[in-house]
């Protein structure tokens, strides 16, 4: 990414100089205006840097400032100095998104600090825009096995090499690791990707109306059996039959399986006759089947006839590079779910995600995905508050403030609407997932607030 950029407005010469000395010693470029004029020709879209201006100027205040920034791009950080400790207009700045405030005066190394944090998110958030653009732009393969890791490429190249080729494929992988993706992209991008794509669950399958579910039956065949029934191989006629968690199948069913990937024909039950059968077999476990054959718990012939041709699909804490892609890729799918907006991703999720070693692989993802749309706890080590960027000043005095100020406000308006949360935070236009965000950062429960006295 290129050098950062620090814009920085004020109208008092002798600290303007001073702070662009120090900014440029912590190695940014930085570019100096005494008013905001001309300082916006500099806001983009793409622009990685920083907006650090004061608040109170002859020609433009701060606040404005960073509005008509916000119109050019809504995620572009922006600091606010002042020398008046103004504490209400601390909170509105806060409110309209403000990334920190600063009063005058304080330390280079402070304002250096948080112009770095800002630069982190900023950095994050071009990161972020850039994965968007990425999925947006990518179709086929890429777009169905996402990840750019040599695994993947390596995945990706073998299901394009077999799906033409319209062989059986056995697919190792954990739980959780994406087999039946592969499986859809072995048929979809085969020639028989206009039939039917029959997936079963062989551990799901109740025992005793496996061989029915699976082969069908003639009226009659057994008790309640009264009308004919087309099993699930014979209805993917022309297609393909995923069988997932080959390994629990029961041995006597897998001397049937076995007869018909041979046979290619099947016989439904009740009945003699034999039914070409014209489908694709890819069969997928979670375990070691050559392992499994010596226990005695898999058939070895039906195991050698599978493993014709083995795909493994990699776990994802062997492609962590590919996780903020396919993170971006689970939410946007979430959001069309739960038609909900996907938030800001922050860098403490996304060190969380990194340290995170998935035991259950694309679909503990997916989950995270999920709740992280949903605006819950992700449920990962090392996780922080969505706002951990804002708490991240806290220690400075005017930030103390600031917070028991916003903190009464907050209170005061809960005590108004007589605890209607829906009326507080509309009242105070915020979300209703800032009001909660807030209350829990506050510690302020609502009938804790109702019962203390005015």
């Amino acid at each position: 990414m290129e050098h950062s950029t620090v814009l920085l407005v004020d109208d008092e010469a002798d600290l303007r100089d001073a702070l662009a000395q120090g900014l440029e010693l912590g190695g940014h470029n930085v570019h100096t205006y005494a008013d905001g004029d001309t300082v916006l020709d500099h806001v983009n879209r793409t622009l990685y840097g920083v907006l650090v201006t004061d608040i109170r100027m002859p020609r433009n205040d701060g606040l404005t400032l960073m509005r008509r920034a916000f119109d050019i791009d809504p995620a572009f950080p922006v600091i606010l100095i002042t020398g008046h400790g103004d504490v209400p207009l601390a909170v509105e700045a806060m409110r309209a998104g403000a990334y920190d405030f600063m009063e005058k005066p304080f330390p280079a190394s402070r304002l250096n600090d948080t112009v770095l944090r800002a630069l982190h998110t900023r950095r994050l958030v071009l990161e972020n825009r850039a994965l968007r653009q990425a999925l947006d732009e990518e179709t086929g393969l890429i777009a169905r096995l996402i990840g750019r890791t040599p695994v993947m490429q390596r995945l990706r190249s073998e299901v394009e090499a077999l799906a033409e080729a319209d062989v059986d494929v056995l697919l190792l992988g954990e739980t959780g690791s994406g087999k039946e993706v592969v499986a859809r992209a072995l048929h979809d991008e085969g020639p028989r990707r206009d039939k039917p794509f029959v997936a079963i669950n062989c551990g799901a399958l109740p025992s005793d109306i496996i061989e029915s579910e699976l082969f069908g039956h003639e009226a009659g065949a057994f008790t309640g059996a009264i009308r004919q029934r087309i099993g699930k191989l014979e209805h993917a006629a022309g297609g393909t039959v995923f069988l997932d968690e080959i390994e629990s199948m029961p041995l006597d069913l897998q001397v049937k399986l076995l007869r018909v990937i041979e046979q290619r024909s099947i016989e439904r039950l009740g009945s003699n006759k034999a039914i070409p059968l014209d489908v694709r077999f890819v069969a997928a476990t979670k375990v070691d089947l050559e392992e499994a054959c010596a226990d005695g718990r898999f058939r070895s012939d039906l195991y050698y006839r599978l493993n014709v041709v083995t795909v493994t699909v990699p776990p994802l804490r062997e492609r962590k590079e590919d996780l903020p892609i396919l993170f971006h890729h689970l939410a946007r799918e979430a959001r069309a779910r739960f038609r909900r907006e996907v938030p800001d991703f922050t860098p403490e999720l996304m060190a969380a995600l990194t340290a995170h070693d998935w035991p259950g692989n694309v679909r503990e993802l997916r989950n995270v995905a999920d709740r992280f749309v949903l605006g819950l706890s992700v449920g990962l080590d090392g996780e922080e508050p969505a706002n951990a960027a804002e708490e991240g000043s806290e220690g400075s005095p005017l930030a103390q403030r600031v917070a028991a100020y916003e903190r009464s406000l907050i209170a005061a308006e809960i005590k108004r609407q007589d605890g209607s949360l829906k009326a507080t935070y509309e009242a105070l236009g915020l979300s209703r997932k800032a009001l909660y965000e807030k209350m829990k950062r506050y510690a302020l429960d609502k009938d804790e607030v109702l019962s203390e006295p005015m």
